[in-house]
């Protein structure tokens, strides 16, 4: 009786004393396992709403009228992480939500049912306290090609990423990810990743496949393994890499200077067939790429820095792959002498041929609109695409601003976008012109 008396005694203090401090801002969801905090889990939330204005591209429809332009509201992303170092070498991470959520967003008639697990894996790190040599599997975004084939989209700096990057994103992955077992690590300066894929029939996306022809698609029939690598060379700071997601920009808080090469390979990805030919041909998907990133502060006083990117993609899904590609399309058809796909937004984002990305930001000075008021960093991009079936060069360039009221953790941005389109004649795609889009982001990531 002493003893329990004692007890309730003492956990009444310690709630009393509790009570009296002051309490703490709270900057992460974050619960330690250990007293080090070197074990833990913890918990994220990331949500990008936007205010959109297009410019439709010609021919298009919005359920059943034609629209010249649209307005529309939706959720880029909404995603909710859980990860943690559970021993000195057990790692998992797991990412839960849904994208591209407007009002068109669903084309099965039920729009609650697009949330899903976007990665599952666990982790082995092979030797404590080490980062040479980490073993992983499962559900992940784990990819070659380039740091944007794998991007953290919470820190990114402009308003997307360039998509075209997640090579085959939801044609043969779940959104950019796949089943895979992979390597990763750094040693010394070199920072790698390896990876064997199982990708996902292309029968299984939620789209009707396209049929056979002389243009490549991905094959309907057989099934081959995909092998993909990136490997960085840190000439500066090395990138931290607690999740295998890749920053965008870190706000000056580091001095990186990358050199970067990427691939992915997989044999009989694609097929075609000529006209009147009883005939298959396979095709294997060679992708590569070479890229430079530098990320550093250019006066840590006033807190401004200089972000910037520039990356040469060779890209060969097979002769004459083109896809249409419009984010959260606003629109839901077309009609007239223009591409299948190309309502809304959209444009010819993947293709067989040769694709340079540039984009470049810089972060002004930390009290350019008053003390505690946040930053502006400003940007551009470019991506300048030579693919097979477009008989010019394919530029889309865009500009915007970033206000991070907190960083990325609470940010407003502006994006304008101008981008061409296509008039079908004969088995040639031509370009006819040129449309915008304007979009307002509110991102919140905790």
């Amino acid at each position: 009786m002493t003893k329990a008396l004692t007890s309730l005694v003492f956990l009444c203090l310690c709630i009393i004393t509790h009570a009296q401090e002051k309490p703490k801002a709270l900057n992460e969801m974050k619960l330690n396992l250990n007293d080090d905090g070197s074990h833990y889990v913890k918990a994220t939330f990331l949500n990008q709403v936007w205010l959109r204005y297009n410019e439709s591209n010609p021919g298009t429809y919005v359920l059943g009228e034609p629209a010249s332009e649209t307005f529309d509201i939706g959720l880029r992303r909404t995603r909710l992480q859980l990860y943690g170092q559970i021993t000195d070498r057990v790692f998992f991470y797991t990412q839960f939500g849904q994208n591209n959520f407007n009002y068109l967003s669903q084309t099965s008639g039920n729009r609650k049912i697009q949330a899903f697990f976007h990665d599952a894996i666990g982790e082995y790190r092979i030797t404590k306290g080490s980062e040479k040599l980490i073993i992983g599997g499962g559900l992940t975004i784990t990819n070659g090609l380039s740091r944007f084939s794998q991007p953290s989209v919470g820190t990114i700096m402009t308003m997307d990423v360039p998509v075209f990057a997640q090579a085959t994103v939801d044609q043969t992955d779940e959104f950019s990810r796949k089943l895979s077992l992979y390597a990763r690590g750094q040693l010394g300066k070199l920072d790698y990743r390896v990876v064997l894929s199982d990708p996902f029939p292309i029968t299984t996306n939620g789209q009707t496949p396209p049929p056979l022809s002389s243009d490549a698609t991905f094959s309907q029939q057989g099934h081959t393994k995909q092998y993909q690598g990136l490997f960085i060379y840190n000439l500066f700071d090395k990138e931290p890499h607690t999740t295998p997601y890749m920053t965008g920009t870190y706000l000056g808080k580091k001095k990186i200077l990358n050199l970067e090469a990427g691939f992915i390979t997989q044999s009989k990805a694609t097929w075609t067939r000529e006209l009147a030919s009883p005939d298959t041909t396979y095709h294997n998907l060679n992708l590569w790429s070479a890229a430079l990133f530098y990320d550093a502060p250019v006066n840590s006083e006033k807190g401004t820095a200089l972000s910037a990117y520039a990356g040469y993609f060779h890209l060969d899904y097979g002769p004459g792959y083109l896809r249409y590609n419009g984010i959260m399309n606003p629109a839901s058809s077309v009609s007239g002498p223009y591409p299948a796909g190309s309502q809304g937004n959209a444009f010819p984002m993947f293709g067989t041929g040769d694709v340079f990305y540039t984009q470049i930001g810089y972060l002004m000075k930390k009290d350019l609109l008053g003390e505690g008021n946040g930053a502006l960093m400003p940007y551009a991009s470019l991506m300048s695409a030579k693919y097979e079936r477009l008989d010019k060069q394919m530029n889309v360039v865009a500009a915007g601003v970033n206000w991070l009221i907190n960083e990325h953790a609470n940010k407003i941005s502006l994006d304008v976008q101008n981008r061409p389109f296509y008039e079908q004649q004969g088995a040639n795609l031509i370009r006819s012109g040129r449309k915008n889009q304007v979009v307002l982001q509110y991102q919140i990531y905790f």
